[in-house]
Order: C-alpha cells, then structure tokens, then sequence
C-alpha cells in the first residue's frame, strides 16, 4: 500500500470516527463503544496529518520498524476480532426463538433520560409489553437503580411507562431498584420471585436488546435461571454499531469477572 493511500484511509476513517462519536456525545450519549472509536478516531487523524514526521522517526533505526509492525499488527488483529464477534452476534440476532407463555418477564434495564427511558430502553419496554398482553398471567419485573443526577429509579421510571403507555396495572409490576449492572438485575430480581413463589425452574422470559441477549442468558442460567424465554427488542441504527463494541468488551470482562 503507498503511502499517499495510507494516509488518505486513516484521514477519511479518522475523521468519520470522530464526527460520529462527537454526534453521539452530543445527544448525551456517553459509554465505552463510543469513546473508543473517538480516540481510535483522534489517533488514525493525528497519524495523518503527522505522517511524514512519523515515518522519518520510524525509520530511523530497525527496532522503531519491528515495534511499529507489531503496533499495526496489534491494531488490524484486535480489528478482526471485534470483526468476528459483530458476525457472531449478528447470527445470534438473527436466531428468532418461539414465544411461549411464562409466569414472570424480567425487562432489563438500559438508561433513562431526564426521567423518561432512552431510546434503547423504550424497546425494551415495548418488546416486554407486548408479550405481556398477550400473556396476561405473567408478571413483570422491571430492573434498574438510580442513577446520578436522577430523581427516580430507573425501575420506576420504566413502570410509569408500562402503566401509562400500556394500561399495564401496578399489581403485575414488581420494581428492582438496586442493581448497576445485570448481573444484580438477575440476581435482585431472583428474591422478587421467591416472594410470588416463582421458582427458577420455571419459564421466565427476559426482555433486552437483541445484542444484549447472549450474555444476559448467559449470566442467568449461572444463576440458576433453567427455562428463558429470551425476547429481542431492535436497537436503534444510529447507535447499534456502538453498542455491539460495547457489548464486546462487556463479553470480555464478562468472563474475566466469572459472571457466566
């Protein structure tokens, strides 16, 4: 590849970055699969812009060269990586399971804005309500603490919307407002259903995103949750790409963390 190519890609890719991170941040969208891209962003467009006073501190001397090799290696390796994963988890979107009655909906909880659920979060709540009316036994227990800078919990918020968007009566909502992360949310939510002598054995149906779904299952039957019900809510377009490298690296540490 020339070098006038190089550095024309890592401008062009440099700059989309960074007008998309930027226009994302700016509609107070802020997490890891964003500002990751920003500072890959920053890096391509400074190696651009830089790149004759690069190349000649490069070649220098042959060490620079190997170690520069091995940068770029590194960076295309992880690339590919992260390349693999979206095809996997696009696959595992794509797998629709049958839907099945259950004696409990757990809808996870993914952000709220100004006291009103995000974008991602509606979804989910629409996706959860739905299957909710068409199986009116069921309960439903929405999972979300309170954030900073917020006035409810993100579980209250999300059962105003379900009683005010969906007529759904309080009486089937049960409100988890502790957990940070989804490993309390299933592991919170598991005393709720004690208390409706709900056992783990039983059906239960988890509502997220469709992302999100590999790894929300994954977390449950850890913990002893035997029969899920998974039901995939669509992710916004415009924040779908960073949400899968979010998921990514949640994957990662996932493991690390033995969380599944």
């Amino acid at each position: 590849m020339s070098h006038r190519l190089k550095r024309s890609l890592s401008l062009i890719t440099g700059s989309a970055l960074i007008l998309d991170s930027i226009w994302l941040i700016s509609l107070n969208k802020m997490h890891f699969g964003i500002v990751l891209p920003l500072v890959i962003g920053i890096g391509l467009s400074g190696y651009a812009l830089y790149f004759q006073r690069i190349q000649r501190f490069v070649e220098k001397n042959s060490l620079r060269q190997i170690l520069w090799r091995c940068l770029w290696g590194g960076f295309f390796l992880w690339l590919s990586s992260v390349l693999i994963f979206f095809l996997y988890l696009n696959h595992a979107i794509q797998q629709h399971a049958t839907a099945q009655p259950t004696v409990a909906v757990i809808i996870l909880g993914s952000g709220i804005e100004n006291d009103q659920p995000s974008a991602t979060l509606k979804q989910r709540l629409d996706i959860g309500a739905a299957y909710a009316q068409h199986y009116p036994k069921s309960v439903l227990v929405v999972s979300g603490g309170l954030s900073t800078g917020q006035k409810k919990s993100e579980a209250q918020v999300m059962a105003d919307y379900l009683q005010q968007q969906y007529a759904i009566e309080s009486s089937r909502i049960l409100l988890e407002s502790k957990s940070t992360s989804t490993q309390e949310n299933l592991r919170n939510t598991r005393a709720l259903l004690r208390a409706k002598q709900i056992d783990l054995s039983q059906p239960i149906a988890i509502a997220t995103s469709d992302f999100h779904l590999l790894r929300s299952s994954a977390i449950a039957k850890h913990q002893g949750y035997q029969q899920i019900v998974t039901l995939s809510a669509p992710t916004p377009l415009y924040i779908r790409y960073n949400s899968w490298l979010r998921e990514y690296f949640a994957f990662i540490s996932g493991w690390l963390l033995q969380e599944y």
